[in-house]
């Protein structure tokens, strides 16, 4: 319970009614034609690369980032500044990597960019179908499990299990209808609306921290330090994963697995194809690279003001993975929970909360069902010859199934700590998506063969490695923590899961000798006719 009074819990309620009102009607009204899958999926390139931009930092920062983020840096301090860091660094790779290949390669999605090239790519499709399911879904029960407790807190519903399903249920539904519904067009809508009033409260909750310590770094520090207990220790490495060599081996492989696998996802990935060009694209990442790393700045003042201002003992009462530390922050800052600037202040938290929550798995959602659409039953099933209006009504029920099931297993799982599956998700982003983009992007070499090896082998690597991680089991902070088969010493798989699926794609290439000379002769010629659009920006 959040102790605010029923004034400010009805001023919350009438803005969380007014989001989804505004946001459901700018879905109906930025939604394609029925049989346009151009429009469902791009959203006709229509967007200018400012708004382009802003819905892609509005994709890549999730609920997660906004939360969990800020909690770590509240409770570990220094892992936390490196974990905030390390996400900007990703988008910033992305950018100078990957951004501008992707546009020259992708039309839809990311099994356009990965079977351009490969002959009978039935299989491929197929495969990146697979891999972006593993890559969303965990994210997706992540976002909608929290959702349900965080809803409660800022409702101040008492915690049950009832009404934390019932909130699950009810942002799940609304994602599934901004998907179906809106396509990318529609989504894009809401992550600017998402990412605006993100930045616009992050600058206030921000100020106001500064402000309380005389715009002086220095004092929040030594404040923070103060309120986390930990003295010095807050301001160095080992807090989270602890400070032995094999913490500092698992903090290292966490933060190559941020840096390599966040803007690898196939939800951030697929919003490239939407620019208009080139030039575009590049100004979008501009201005989409500028926005997250100016909202990793102020995340990392939010965690620390919460850490002086609140104390670690009350945030992890409140939550030990700290991620109500951001609402109490906002509590503490507004004073007298009865007063007028307390009220606007908390409600203003929380709708950007709740709108960072609907926002962030809609674009998941999306993602998983033009996969599913597009790759699975128009060209692995179809072979390219489904009717544009059959595609779209596939998406919209694939929409409809995979909200549904996030749904269901998210319900099954609220009472866990099933913070692993962030991990998960951004592993297989790292071990699987980004060898599997970088390969088919720059090497001419890459056959069919070494794509599914990278793809599968990287997937189940990270899924195996995690499931016997101490992650999962053999730690107090473990999903099973009375269990004990935690046979990889770790608990991100980072260090290993990132070699084995670049070395799956080499060895599949090169030891393809049943067809390599036909294959990696047909492989070259294609990638040589695509090459100056790829990497020159030809049209």
């Amino acid at each position: 319970m959040n102790g605010f009074s029923a004034e400010t819990q009805a001023t919350v309620l009438v803005l969380f009614t007014a989001l989804v009102a505004v946001t459901l009607l700018m879905c109906v009204m930025a939604g394609p034609d029925r049989d346009d899958l151009t429009d469902f999926y791009t959203g006709y390139r229509s967007l200018t690369p400012l708004k382009n931009g802003l819905a892609i930092a509005g994709d890549y920062i999730s609920a997660a980032t906004v939360l969990s983020t800020t909690g770590i840096i509240a409770l570990a301090g220094y892992d936390g500044y490196v974990l905030a860091v390390s996400t900007a660094m990703s988008l910033v790779l992305l950018m100078f990597l990957l951004a501008e290949p992707l546009r020259n390669a992708g039309k839809f999605t990311m099994g356009d960019v990965l079977a351009r090239n490969m002959p009978r790519p039935r299989a491929v499709r197929i495969a990146a179908c697979v891999v972006t399911l593993s890559a969303t879904l965990p994210f997706l029960v992540v976002q909608l499990s929290g959702a349900g407790s965080l809803l409660t807190y800022i409702l101040d519903i008492p915690h049950e299990a009832g009404a934390r399903t019932t909130s699950i249920v009810f942002v799940g539904s609304l994602m599934i209808i901004y998907a179906a519904i809106g396509g990318m067009r529609g989504t894009a809508l809401i992550q600017m609306i998402k990412i605006i009033l993100l930045l616009g409260t992050s600058i206030v909750i921000a100020a106001l921290v500064l402000n309380r310590f005389d715009w002086s770094p220095g004092d929040v520090l030594r404040a923070a330090q103060h309120g986390s207990g930990t003295g010095p220790a807050y301001l160095q490495q080992g807090l989270q994963l602890g400070t032995s060599a094999g913490g500092r081996l698992d903090f290292v492989s966490l933060q190559i697995t941020v840096i390599l696998g966040v803007a690898c996802l196939p939800h951030i990935t697929m919003r490239l194809y939407s620019a208009r060009d080139v030039p575009a694209v590049r100004r979008s990442m501009s201005w989409a690279v500028s926005t997250v790393t100016t909202f990793c700045l102020l995340v990392i003042i939010m965690g620390t003001g919460a850490a002086a201002l609140v104390g670690s003992q009350d945030i992890n009462a409140a939550d030990p993975h700290g991620r109500t530390s951001l609402l109490m922050l906002s509590q503490v800052l507004g004073g007298d929970p009865g007063s007028a600037g307390a009220t606007i202040l908390y409600s203003g938290v929380a709708g950007m909360v709740f709108i960072t929550l609907l926002s962030s798995v809609a674009g998941m959602t999306l993602a998983a069902a033009s996969s599913l659409a597009h790759d699975l039953f128009a060209h692995a099933a179809r072979r390219g010859e489904a009717e544009p209006r059959t595609e779209m009504t596939v998406a919209a029920w694939t929409s409809v199934a995979v909200g549904t099931v996030a749904i269901v297993l998210s319900t099954m799982v609220q009472n866990w700590d099933v913070g692993v599956l962030t991990t998960l998700a951004v592993s297989i982003g790292a071990s699987a998506v980004a060898p599997a983009l970088t390969y088919s992007l720059f090497w001419r070499g890459f056959t069919r063969t070494g794509l599914l090896a990278t793809l599968y082998g990287g997937a189940a690597c990270t899924l195996v490695l995690m499931v016997f991680s101490q992650a999962v089991s053999g730690t107090p902070s473990a999903v099973f923590p009375n269990a004990d088969f935690d046979l990889f010493p770790m608990q991100s798989t980072g260090l290993v899961s990132i070699p084995f699926g670049y070395l799956a794609g080499w060895l599949g290439s090169c030891l393809d000798h049943r067809r390599r000379a036909a294959e990696s002769r047909e492989n070259r010629r294609l990638y040589e006719e695509s090459e100056a659009q790829l990497l020159a920006a030809a049209e």
